[in-house]
């Protein structure tokens, strides 16, 4: 081997071992060159797979643009819409509940649609327990109008004062298409009214006369003890138990009295002077029979002004010519007048009183029997 061989061996040697001195010295760069070559591998995996996303959505970018609207706007029908569909808002319903029924009911096409609609509306806390009319297939926002009050189904039946509690039944049962029977039976089982203690658990007398507005519904029950509750705001309104007390009497007694003169009186001006004329009967001395017709036809069951001889030998402790005292209770349901005039009778020593002419329905009083005579004959030319 000659001297340039050699040379060439031990360069290639030294070159070899250099190197690896190199790479146990700089073990670190190494590493870090690893480092950077996986590093780039790292990066481009995550740039293929955005590429490759960007591109399924160039390629479909309608149908993506359309999911990620529906996403955001829920469906939602146009117009009036057509069909008749009751709703019913129960007590204590949110606006998101009565959206889920909407749509279960085909009336919103989305429940969101709904919220949506009444938020804009800022109705959300506005919605009213009752039934109300809508359609199928209707816009949202006309669903919100719709169920305004104006569009909630009620019935509104007027009663006049006077009217004696079998009338109030038989004005129920034809007013709301219920059986009669059971208007009966709500109006004997008062265990869930509110009626005051001295009413002793009936009705009559109780059902205070006013216009009422009752859901379709509502049972007998819940009728008659809205006719309750508002004879009790009547009552508190007068004082009644306050007033009874002044006057020595129960409020049950004032309510007796209050519904004769509401049976009695033509007017209400002459409410007060009735009376009168009663509670000086039940005061005088001796104690003088009430006599009046009115009680004798509640105890008939009878419709008039004038008792006839026949219904005068009633038996009932409601014949007022045959027994001395108030009646066992009232005849009929006395409004405000009538409650007010027994609370606050006129002053006046009338005995008797009659209407003299039942067309114009004037009621004149007397202090004597002979002037209450007199009276009568009158009314008899006046075709009483």
């Amino acid at each position: 081997m000659n001297d340039l061989d050699m040379d060439f061996l031990l360069g290639a040697e030294d070159d070899e071992g250099s190197s690896r001195r190199r790479g146990r010295a700089n073990g670190k760069g190494g590493s870090r060159r690893r480092r950077r070559r996986r590093n780039r591998g790292g990066f481009i995996a995550p740039l293929l797979a955005f590429i490759v996303l960007a591109g399924i959505l160039g390629g479909g970018g309608y149908f993506g643009y359309q999911w990620i609207s529906g996403a955001l706007v829920p469906d939602d029908f146009t117009g009036q819409g057509k069909g008749d569909v009751t709703i019913e808002i129960k007590d204590g319903q949110t606006a998101s509940d009565v959206a889920v029924e909407l749509e279960r009911q085909g009336v919103v096409a989305s429940a969101r649609a709904f919220t949506n609609a009444i938020a804009n509306a800022n109705k959300s806390g506005a919605l009213q327990p009752g039934q109300y009319t809508l359609r199928k297939g209707m816009s949202a926002a006309n669903a919100v109008t719709m169920l305004g009050s104006a569009n909630k189904l009620i019935v509104r039946i007027p009663f006049e004062e006077g009217l004696r509690l079998s009338d109030v039944l038989a004005r129920l049962a034809d007013k709301t298409d219920k059986p009669l029977k059971d208007f009966v039976a709500a109006a004997k089982d008062t265990s869930e009214m509110e009626l005051p203690s001295y009413a002793k658990g009936r009705l009559e007398g109780y059902a205070f006369p006013a216009t009422y507005e009752f859901q379709p519904k509502s049972t007998p029950a819940d009728m008659l003890s809205q006719m309750v509750e508002r004879f009790n705001q009547a009552a508190e309104k007068a004082d009644l138990v306050g007033g009874a007390k002044a006057l020595r009497r129960t409020p049950a007694e004032i309510i007796t009295i209050a519904s004769i003169i509401q049976a009695e009186a033509g007017r209400h001006e002459d409410m007060p002077k009735i009376a009168r004329v009663i509670y000086n009967r039940l005061d005088h001395e001796p104690e003088m029979q009430l006599k009046m017709d009115s009680t004798v036809m509640y105890a008939t069951n009878k419709k008039g002004t004038s008792a006839t001889h026949a219904q005068l030998q009633s038996t009932s402790k409601y014949n007022t010519y045959k027994y001395l005292g108030l009646p066992p209770g009232p005849i009929s349901n006395p409004g405000d007048a009538a409650i007010e005039a027994a609370l606050n009778p006129a002053k006046g020593p009338w005995l008797y009183f009659v209407a003299t002419d039942p067309k114009s329905h004037i009621t004149k009083f007397a202090v004597t029997d002979a002037e209450f005579q007199v009276l009568l004959n009158e009314y008899r030319r006046n075709g009483g």
